[in-house]
């Protein structure tokens, strides 16, 4: 049966699982009705399961959240931490979404879609109830929220965030953005503890720190600086996929890639559209940007080998 891996785990041991329906919705059609065909739905229907079947399942589960990013083209559609807005959810052309840590969002977001849905929150106990309802991927990170009112998260209180988080969801997949608040050394420093702690994906920001003095691509490019930055130096200084999130474009989408990024997370680009054609339209403009950058590069490492 082609579906969905969607089972999730909870600290009581429970497992189930939910298979998600063909898509519909034309926000959320255009990326899923390619990557659902390739998922195998695995259904555990009773209590119980051995601990063999339950490791298969979330090694299962975790690979296929993970695909994306170890082909370096993970797009991750980001609608806010505190964003509840449940007609705010549109992901077109997307390999991830990225939703505020609300059981109900994610409920309406399974439903709609065949993604992988993220949650994001800075709150590890919030985790447990959107894992149950569904989540396959958690993310301490999108701080701008708390920027704005003049809250900054040090190194400490995110390794402490992130080591709660592993305890009580040991095999879910982990994202753990570094803040743009820290010196590009620190952040370094940061990504490699976060690393040795088991971390799945660190994201990097900077968007809202960038205050362009260009209009047009020049203003696009100085928007991404400081993430851009970021992902380079995190991406060489860790093993892991590395998410280059905040200020980004389909200008400046690819340039994260090859900045070393595994993946790129946008949001504002998308959310700062009122019209559901435009979301869309703006979507795929970087999701092809992504693709092209794809196959520029998988052309210049042939010739190199020739």
């Amino acid at each position: 049966m082609q579906g969905s891996i969607c089972m999730t785990t909870s600290p009581s041991s429970s497992q189930y699982s939910k298979i998600l329906k063909p898509i519909d919705n034309p926000l959320l059609g255009y990326a899923s009705s390619s990557s659902s065909s390739s998922r195998q739905c695995l259904v555990v229907r009773r209590k119980g399961s051995s601990s063999f079947t339950t490791r298969a399942l979330l090694s299962t589960s975790k690979d296929f959240v993970l695909k994306e990013f170890h082909q370096h083209k993970a797009l991750k559609i980001i609608s806010g931490l505190q964003n509840f807005d449940k007609e705010n959810i549109a992901s077109g052309g997307a390999t991830h979404v990225d939703i505020a840590c609300d059981p109900e969002l994610v409920k309406l977001a399974i439903s709609l879609t065949s993604l992988p849905v993220c949650v994001s929150s800075v709150d590890p106990a919030a985790f447990l109830a959107a894992v149950e309802a569904g989540a396959m991927m958690v993310e301490i990170g999108n701080y701008d929220s708390f920027y704005e009112k003049g809250v900054i998260f040090t190194p400490e209180q995110i390794l402490n965030l992130t080591k709660e988080t592993k305890r009580s969801l040991p095999s879910v997949t982990l994202s753990v953005t570094v803040p743009h608040t820290l010196s590009l050394p620190d952040q370094v420093k940061l990504a490699e503890l976060l690393e040795q702690e088991g971390v799945d994906i660190i994201q990097t920001e900077g968007g809202k720190c960038s205050n362009p003095s260009k209009s047009g691509i020049l203003g696009l490019i100085e928007k991404a600086t400081p993430t851009l930055a970021s992902a380079y130096s995190i991406s060489r200084a860790v093993k892991i996929p590395v998410m280059c999130s905040s200020g980004l474009s389909a200008v400046t989408a690819p340039m994260a890639i090859t900045a070393g990024a595994a993946g790129v997370g946008v949001g504002s680009a998308i959310n700062k559209l009122n019209d559901v054609v435009a979301m869309i339209a703006e979507v795929r403009s970087i999701s092809n940007s992504l693709a092209s950058s794809g196959k520029r590069t998988a052309n210049e490492e042939q010739t190199l080998k020739l």
